[in-house]
């Protein structure tokens, strides 16, 4: 059994939609990350938490759905929030074992503060930690908690590395012991850093990132070697996140931009860097409708909404993503791009 089934769910804020109905599963040893915007993650997590009704679709963890067996539901999920509270009065092992005994929790509370590498702040009151220790007291509380399913708003926001090592250490561990972790965040870096199941979900939809690692073999190799098979699957353009690579389907690219001799690709207003040069990218999009409308710039056409004249020889192209991007169009290319649509 799957320990979370997201069945049809859909979400409307003022009768905007905030997401379209979408199918989701975890199961036992899976991390899953939705990357998602802060309108739709808190959207998601309400629905998850029973403080705002499910009105369209079902939500159920380990079959229980909020609305039936309450106590059971939430006995199966445990959420870690970006902003929630602690008894900063207690010192890091007295609000330990307070939630051992809140929980039952037949966890050992030692084991749990070596886990978190806070040892040496087992007897300092939480008020005197610093922001990313309090963020590792707050793994020990939903460790401790020992759900079948354990949700992670934005897990290491704001924190040191040595709390994002202790966070990965963490999942890891979890998978190993046949839990389901689901990640939502707006950090494409922070998906990436703990899983390779990776789904954007928007107002369009659930959509699946298609992620590859860099084979062991290659990670020697400079990238200039590497050939084409190598990188790209037919039809993807491939985009370097650490060790992992993204692979987007052309029409998904809004625009692209040089700039010091690296390149990035613009998705909803979030870049990615290229592994391609933007002359490589403007002979591999320009079938996929794309226009190379400056030195420095190429631009999907299907999403110009507008173009704007600042003076007699200064345009831009505004874009019909979720930022309203604005991208350069030069002289001689506005010429080109009237020829191109039949304008005189």
């Amino acid at each position: 059994m799957n320990l979370l089934e997201i069945r049809g769910l859909e979400s409307f804020a003022e009768h905007t939609l905030v997401f379209p109905a979408f199918q989701l599963e975890v199961g036992p040893h899976d991390v899953t990350a939705l990357y998602t915007s802060m309108n739709v993650r808190h959207a998601l997590l309400a629905n998850l938490a029973g403080k705002l009704p499910v009105s369209s679709g079902e939500i159920r963890v380990n079959g229980e759905t909020c609305a039936g067996n309450r106590k059971r539901y939430f006995s199966q999920i445990g959420f870690l929030f970006l902003n929630e509270g602690l008894y900063e009065r207690l010192t890091v092992k007295e609000y330990f074992f307070f939630c051992k005994k809140l929980y039952g929790s037949a966890l050992d509370v030692e084991d749990t503060i070596r886990s978190t590498k806070l040892e040496t702040k087992a007897r300092t009151r939480i008020s005197q930690l610093n922001p990313s220790e309090k963020r590792r007291v707050q793994f020990a509380r939903i460790l401790l908690q020992d759900p079948s399913l354990f949700v992670f708003e934005e897990p290491d926001q704001n924190v040191d590395n040595e709390t994002r090592l202790v966070l990965q250490r963490i999942v890891a561990r979890l998978r190993e012991l046949g839990k389901g972790v689901l990640v939502l965040t707006g950090s494409m870096e922070t998906a990436l850093g703990m899983t390779d199941k990776v789904y954007r979900l928007d107002e369009k939809g659930l959509k699946a990132f298609d992620i590859q690692e860099r084979r062991e073999a290659e990670a020697d190799v400079p990238e200039e070697e590497l050939s084409v098979q190598q990188l790209v699957r037919f039809e993807k353009i491939p985009a370097r996140m650490n060790e992992k690579m993204i692979l987007f389907n052309p029409p998904e690219i809004d625009y692209i931009e040089s700039n010091e001799g690296q390149t990035h690709l613009y998705i909803d207003g979030e870049a990615y860097p290229s592994t391609f040069k933007i002359n490589e990218l403007e002979d591999r999009l320009r079938t996929y409708g794309f226009f190379r409308c400056h030195r420095s710039y190429i631009v999907n056409l299907q999403k110009v909404r507008e173009v704007v004249t600042f003076t007699r020889n200064s345009y831009s192209l505004v874009l019909d993503d979720r930022v309203k991007s604005s991208v350069p169009l030069s002289k001689t290319k506005m010429a080109e791009l009237k020829e191109m649509m039949g304008l005189k």
